[in-house]
């Protein structure tokens, strides 16, 4: 299903999906076909995002697009000079 109908049916809360398909542009990844895995409780949203699955996320639904931004080198450290 799109992005945009999960947003209809599930309106202003976390969800549980499963990336089916998505797009890639620079830094990020706009994730355009989901299957639902199950609506999750605003209390219970950190705790699932960070067990979530390889391929599976959540996000919730007052996002209008659903987009992982990307980071490249996430363990880069930038030494400053003084």
């Amino acid at each position: 299903m799109k992005w945009r109908q999960l947003r209809d049916m599930y309106p202003n809360q976390f969800v549980l999906i499963s990336i089916l398909d998505y797009t890639e542009q620079e830094n990020e990844k706009i994730v355009t076909d989901v299957a639902l895995i199950r609506p999750v409780p605003d209390l219970d949203a950190n705790k699932e995002f960070f067990s979530a699955e390889p391929g599976n996320l959540v996000y919730h639904t007052a996002n209008e697009d659903c987009i992982i931004h990307l980071r490249k080198d996430p363990l880069l450290r930038v030494r400053r000079s003084s």
